[in-house]
């Protein structure tokens, strides 16, 4: 959820000074774009995953800050509900193996910290929306104690002026239906993710965040893990309507002015990461305008690097799937591409061939020499990407060349060999691409992801309490979980 702020009010005229520093922010973004030398040399790439926390009968379980207590690793961190906590694994280059690191420092930080969380009767579950959330889960007593979730929260309820509103018709033939209301952004909370970073350079920063938008729908086709909430079946990725709705900042009248939401696939294919920085400041007004005391003109011509710090927590509060990103690393400035779409787990593997599958089929793309952006309108991957979150494994997509096609013949027939060219391209070792691709293949080929798994399981169990049996088939997961064997082998 970003860095921590304190506790405040803001006034009228935080807001004006925000504002004015954020531009200025810009004006020197852009003169560093042009200007600065960025870290490029040796591009790294980084994870994060987000988790669930529950109790012994696979409810949630409130106990983050305890838990983070037990588990004692700066590598963790909370996130916005009590039932969440965050692991940041550090950043690797692929070339020097970088996918068999962060399996093997996951799969050590995930056991350490099940170990030391189970002493106090909570128990970390890698699943997109925990399936036994119930309405009683999303008050504000749920919150976790950094002061930047109410605050956000409460800025978030300010600025639409009514409590938010979540609305979601599931599948046929059951087409189950989510109605409810919230008075803060905990739902939000249900939505846990995992966020899979590529450095690259101001000139190539277009390719990647374009090819990133290109291939999420592929991503939520196949790593879909989010069927259940509220004790209601939706959409097989059903983060992404949810995360879309519970942040929204738009009464129904500004919805129908067409004025932006701040979660956001965009609208256009771009040409430089100064678009989408641009366009933030452009449509969003600030939701935390806390400014420093940076002059970013001075740093900058005085030969330093600047925080930009008021455009970098601005940025933090536009929910775009795939996030320009700005930092600092060693004094050196730094872009990366933050790519928001997958949802968490099932297990560790799984994750790490998600992982694989994209960082091949992004740099891959990227480096095409006809980029597939040029044949394909940005209104088509859109649509691309609301479908695969609606159908999961079974989605059809629109590709150029080839029309409609199923997701899974899609990665089958093309996009598993460019996922593999590459993972080449980055230096990976080919028996760890042979791994972590043949995971993503034995999925397309069974025809089942964490999502299509848990619905299967349930079906099962037509007939039974309906939280009985997800507490159940939760359980089971949570088992098969710790096993590390891919979902398509349960």
């Amino acid at each position: 959820m970003g860095a921590e702020v304190d506790a405040q009010e803001f006034t009228r005229a935080d807001r004006t000074r925000h504002r004015e520093k954020v531009r200025r922010c810009l004006d020197v973004f852009a003169r560093m774009l042009r200007d600065s030398v960025f870290d490029t040399d040796d591009p790294m790439v980084g994870l994060e995953v987000e988790l669930n926390l529950v109790d012994e009968a696979n409810d949630p379980a409130l106990k983050n800050a305890e838990a983070l207590e037990r588990i004692a690793d700066p590598a963790w961190q909370t996130e916005l509900g009590q039932f969440n906590i965050e692991i940041n694994v550090a950043p690797a280059r692929l070339r020097e193996g970088g996918l068999a690191d962060f399996e093997a420092n996951l799969r050590r930080s995930l056991n350490d910290a099940e170990t030391k969380s189970a002493e106090i009767g909570a128990h970390l579950v890698m699943i997109g929306v925990l399936p036994t959330l119930a309405e009683g889960h999303m008050g504000p007593g749920s919150l976790s104690g950094n002061p930047r979730y109410r605050l956000l929260s409460e800025q978030i309820l300010a600025a639409r002026g009514e409590d938010i509103e979540l609305s979601i018709q599931g599948l046929p033939p059951a087409s189950e239906q989510v109605e409810t209301t919230a008075g803060t952004i905990l739902p939000e909370a249900a939505c846990t993710s995992t966020q899979l970073h590529v450095q690259t350079s101001p000139s190539e920063f277009a390719d990647y965040w374009n090819a990133s938008q290109a291939v999420s729908a592929i991503q939520l086709a196949l790593g879909a893990n989010s069927p259940y909430l509220l004790g209601k079946q939706l959409w097989r990725e059903t983060r992404i309507p949810l995360f879309e709705q519970a942040t929204d900042t738009r009464a129904e009248e500004l919805k129908v002015q067409g004025v932006r939401p701040r979660v956001w696939f965009g609208e256009r294919w771009v040409t430089s990461v100064f678009d989408l920085f641009e366009e933030n400041v452009r449509y969003f007004p600030a939701l935390l305008p806390i400014t420093d005391d940076e002059d970013p003109v001075q740093v900058l011509e005085g030969g330093g690097t600047p925080n930009l710090s008021e455009l970098r927590l601005h940025n933090g509060t536009v929910y775009r799937w795939n996030r320009p990103v700005y930092d600092i690393a060693g004094g050196v400035p730094h872009l990366r591409v933050e790519n928001r779409v997958l949802a968490a787990g099932p297990t560790v593997v799984d994750t790490m061939a998600n992982a694989a599958f994209y960082f091949g089929l992004v740099r891959s793309l990227a480096e095409s020499e006809r980029p597939l952006w040029s044949a394909m309108s940005f209104s088509a991957a859109e649509e691309n990407f609301h479908t695969a979150a609606l159908h999961g494994i079974d989605a059809q997509v629109f590709w150029p060349g080839i029309g409609q096609v199923p997701a899974t013949e899609l990665v089958l027939r093309r996009l598993l060999p460019m996922a593999r060219q590459g993972l080449d391209a980055w230096g990976v070792p080919g028996e760890d691409s042979d791994r972590l691709l043949g995971v993503i293949e034995g999925r397309c080929l069974a025809g089942v992801n964490g999502a299509e798994w848990f619905v299967r399981r349930m079906a099962e169990r037509a007939g039974q309490d309906r939280y009985d049996a997800l507490r159940a088939v939760t359980g089971e997961y949570r088992e098969r979980m710790h096993t590390n064997e891919p979902v398509h082998t349960w």
